[in-house]
């Protein structure tokens, strides 16, 4: 953006100095506005801070003052940004030298324009803001809404990680709550380069603020026999069970969670009828009143399928009955016509759940609108943020919440994990069998349930199990791996450490009230401690730090930190169980528990060790995670293929949402049985069955998906998932795993330069089309295609069977496939082959990629050879960052960069002076120069022939004619 003139600031401060009086009050850091017209549910005052260039934080009450809670986001900065203030006539206008920010003050509706006064974003007509006083506990606050105006081009994406395989959230809705594979992030970005984080930390909206409504509510019922009212449920019991089949009219498709009090049934279903082993259908018509889309949420455990005018609108989806999830579709329906209904349900044992409910048409305008809605919070607080790019706007989300630092260059490579090593021996076996079989890895992972069965929350060893455990840690370190331990927020009531919270009034209540016990063993009841109270944070690190820290474990599992008291209960039971905080009530503060978690690691482990890198993965994850060194996992998903592309799309907009480290249980983590049954078929008879061969083709194009994340990890439950678990040596599956493991390696110093960038440029590993290709408008809706940095365009396949799959090339100079070196044409839809061993990867023409040697851990050697490919088409840069991989002396200055560049009208490769230093950086390096261009295909080969350089950290010059 081009500076303001000199004249317009002339005029702005006239304007100032004469009409300031009475509209608006100027502070340090930007106006505030009292509003002419309030309204009844409107705002008083309004007030425009300027955090940055391009960074304005909008903030609105109806009370006469501001309360001005401690965000739990922002992180505090000293740093002034120049700012000037202008009024004509009601309008009060903010300016930076690259943005304006202006409130009407008639209305109170603000807006935001670049320095030349082009619209970027505005609030809906009149402010689109609305208060609506509420008190819970005794702390008064407002449900609060915020609507944006949004043209019909805008697309949306961030929000955090979700599990409904959306991904543009333009004319969307998404519930912001934290759960199980559910992960909420109040922040969106925009194709249009801005972004809006929201600073509320309760259950919020996006899009319809209504919660979803019974169907009773919406449609006309009918029952399979044509009688209004109701839809025929039908319960056909196991066979030989000794049940008769139970048929019932239902009022609503409501059975969602459990029973408060009656923990052992699910709500409105019947409850002597026995579920195991059962089929289920509910049956009958609906007839809307009016006309439109109507969007429907799936929630499901088991097996489902949902038709509507007798088409199957919901394909078969299965989860495990202590894990749902929720999926959402629309069908377009004509009022007054009645269309037939049918679901049929598998539950997933005795105990599952199924719901079927419904939002009424909303005008396609409205519906498109940017809208916000917050059930609790004592102000309305956002930020506004600009960008030239969608990287720019994560950058300045960076800025207000905080950077993220480098992960230690061991968390790079391969994580090997599974519910769970149950003896100390079997998680050592498990690494020597990598060592043994030349696989290479750096971590493998110790679940729950190490500590004596009676005693969750202890950080004690069982004895019997882990009968040696600095013996254990001191074992994997000699194989040179790195352990990870599961730490959770819980606490059974007999355990030392949950009397040390208690005691000081930091454990939160409700589930020892109500006896609730957990299922292990006869079932302990237990409790969470209060990650809001910093002093039980400070506890919570003193206890990991007693009993973990000083065997050497060398990263945190955080698990249940959204946190999940109790799976499958009603979301006002969940409020209680997790309040009241010391904030607040939990209403008030519902979604930021893991981001709380996390500053107790991050900043316990700092404060005793402040030069070792701190690594934690959770379950959950809130705004501002990053900051904590803290990557996030998508929780226990499904075995299934569903499952698997729908963490395309969640990684996506996870990764949008400004925190750059994801993963996920590779593989899936909750096991259907069919499959479990394939393996035992196997173990006995060595015989692949229908399912057990779908099993390995499942888990390999997981892995061959999983390699191209941020962090590349397995997990899950039984069957294993250690490579020659899944497949012996020689299969497909085995090879293709072990392939594209090996590869990971090889990309080391194109990844680690990735990880270097998170921190020095604010960047984005795993990244959507549409955050390199915003102007080619047919990627904004692309979420099965990702770039793995600016070099490779990773397309997973997600479906049995396949050999091929289309892919859409964006508008660039070209693409080559990695692994033939074909050049492709930008701007065109293929169908490109996709063999069992292999997915599809392309590089952009213009990459300039170093991979590495053989490794068997990200340590191992020097890169003292690096083969740098040139993918030539179009002019080209990449710097190779590097640093001492396990310590914070980079924030000191201990790092080196090597800039290169490639002109490709010149065909010249320019490798820079090397610039910086830390300790024991190679001086010396050989770089094999390997060109690929469209008249020759060259195929990925770390022994391909090229132009040898030995560098020494001055500029050289190669060309590539």
């Amino acid at each position: 953006m081009k500076m303001k003139n000199i004249s317009y600031c002339l005029f702005a401060g006239l304007l100032l100095g004469a009409c300031s009086g009475g509209v608006y009050e100027k502070t340090e850091n930007g106006v505030i506005v009292k509003v002419q017209q309030k309204g009844d549910t409107g705002a008083r005052l309004v007030r425009l801070q300027v955090m940055g260039e391009k960074l304005i934080h909008v903030s609105a009450t109806p009370d006469k003052k501001f309360a001005d809670p401690q965000s739990l986001i922002i992180v505090p900065r000293a740093e002034q940004t120049p700012f000037t203030v202008a009024q004509q006539g009601d309008t009060v206008t903010v300016s930076t030298d690259e943005v304006r920010a202006s409130v009407l003050a008639s209305t109170g509706e603000v807006w935001f324009t670049d320095e030349d006064g082009n619209l970027i974003l505005q609030e809906n007509k009149g402010g689109g803001k609305t208060f609506t006083p509420i008190e819970v506990e005794g702390t008064r606050g407002y449900t609060v809404r915020q609507v944006f105006e949004s043209p019909d081009d805008e697309a949306f994406y961030g929000l955090g990680q979700h599990q409904a395989d959306e991904f543009n959230y333009k004319g969307k809705n998404e519930e912001l709550f934290q759960y199980n594979t559910k992960v909420s992030v109040p922040f969106i970005v925009s194709n249009k380069n801005y972004g809006v984080l929201l600073d509320s930390y309760s259950l919020c909206r996006f899009g319809n603020p209504n919660d979803y409504s019974q169907l009773g509510e919406v449609f006309k019922l009918y029952d399979k026999d044509g009688k209004e009212g109701a839809i025929t449920g039908t319960y056909v019991p196991a066979e030989g069970s000794g049940a008769e089949t139970l048929v019932r009219r239902e009022d609503s498709l409501y059975f969602e969670h459990l029973v408060r009090g009656d923990l052992g049934h699910v709500v409105n279903l019947p409850k002597d009828f026995p579920f195991y082993g059962s089929k289920v259908t509910y049956e009958g018509s609906i007839e809307p009143s009016e006309s439109g889309e109507f969007k429907f949420i799936l929630y499901y455990a088991g097996y489902t399928k949902v038709y509507i005018n007798n088409e199957l609108v919901v394909p078969e989806r299965w989860r495990t009955a202590w894990n749902p999830n929720s999926y959402k579709f629309s069908v377009d329906l004509e009022a007054e016509k009645r269309v037939p209904l049918k679901v049929e349900w598998i539950p997933d044992g005795g105990v599952s759940y199924s719901g079927l409910r419904v939002h009424r048409p909303v005008d396609p305008e409205e519906q498109g609108k940017q809208s916000w809605w917050s059930e609790m919070t004592r102000q309305l607080d956002y930020y506004f943020i600009a960008g030239d790019d969608m990287d720019e706007v994560i950058s300045g989300y960076r800025t207000l919440t905080g950077k993220s630092p480098i992960m230690p260059k061991w968390a790079m490579g391969y994580w090997q994990s599974r519910e769970k090593y149950n003896t100390q021996a079997e998680m050592l076996g498990a690494l020597k069998g990598f060592r043994d079989r030349r696989i290479p890895i750096d971590n493998i992972v110790l679940d729950w349930n190490h500590w004596p069965e009676n005693a969750w929350g202890s950080h004690e060893f069982d004895k019997a199990r882990f009968p040696d455990p600095q013996a254990m840690v001191d074992s994997i370190h000699a194989m040179h791996g790195r352990m990870m331990i599961s730490v959770w927020p819980k606490f059974y009531t007999t355990t030392e450490h949950f009397k040390e919270f208690d005691e000081n009034g930091w454990m939160y209540q409700q589930s020892v009230k109500d006896s609730l016990k957990d299922w292990v063993g006869p079932g302990y009841t237990y409790g969470f401690y209060d990650a809001y109270s910093a002093d039980a944070r400070k506890l919570f690190w003193k206890q990991m730090y007693e009993h973990y820290y000083p065997l050497g474990i060398d990263a945190w599992w955080m698990d249940a930190s959204e946190p999940n008291v109790r799976d499958c209960t009603d979301l006002q039971y969940r409020k209680d169980l997790c309040g009241p905080t010391a904030l607040g009530p939990s209403a008030e503060f519902f979604n930021a528990y893991a981001l709380m978690n996390a500053d107790a690691i991050y900043n316990g482990q700092r404060g005793v060790d402040n030069n070792k890198r701190v690594f934690l993965l959770t379950r959950s994850g809130f705004a501002g995670l990053q900051r904590y060194s803290t990557a996030t996992w998508s929780g226990d998903i499904a075995t299934r293929w569903e499952d698997m592309k729908a963490q395309i799309s969640a990684g996506l907009n996870f990764a949008v949402s400004g925190i750059p480290y994801w993963t996920m249980d590779i593989g899936g983590f909750c096991v259907e049985n069919r499959y479990v049954a394939g393996q035992k078929q196997w173990n006995e008879t060595k015989t692949e069955n229908a399912d057990y061969k779908e099993w390995r083709e499942l888990n390999t194009r997981w892995f061959q998906f999983g390699a191209f994340c941020p962090l590349y990890r397995a997990h899950g439950q039984y069957p294993l998932r250690e490579p020659w678990e899944i497949a012996p040596e020689g299969h497909p599956a085995y090879k293709s795993i072990v392939y594209y493991t090996k590869l990971r390696y090889n990309m080391m110093p194109y990844i680690y330069s990735l990880a270097g960038m998170t921190w020095f440029k604010d960047y984005t590993l795993m990244r959507p089309l549409v955050m390199d290709f915003t102007a080619d408008t047919d990627v904004n809706n692309i979420s099965d295609q990702f770039m793995f940095g600016p070099a490779f365009m990773v397309s997973p396949v997600y479906e049995y069977g396949a050999r091929s799959r289309e892919v859409y090339f964006p508008q660039a100079e070209g693409w080559y496939d990695f692994y033939t070196g074909k050049f492709q044409k930008g701007g065109e839809k293929v169908e490109v082959k996709a063999p069992y061993e292999r997915v599809p990867l392309y590089v952009r023409a213009g990459s300039i990629v170093p991979y590495g040697e053989d490794i068997q851990y990200t340590d191992e050697k020097p890169a003292d050879h690096i083969i740098l490919y040139v993918y030539q088409g179009a002019d080209g840069e990449f710097t190779l960052y590097e640093d001492e991989g396990v310590n914070y002396n980079y924030e000191q200055g201990k790092y080196a960069m090597i800039p290169m560049e490639y002109d490709e009208e010149e065909k010249t490769l320019t490798i820079g002076k090397r610039e910086g230093s830390f300790p024991g950086m190679l001086e010396k390096r050989t770089f094999t120069v390997v060109k690929v261009n469209p008249d020759k295909a060259q195929p990925f080969n770390l022994n391909a022939k090229g132009v040898e350089v030995d560098y020494t950290g001055e500029e050289v010059s190669v060309k590539l004619n």
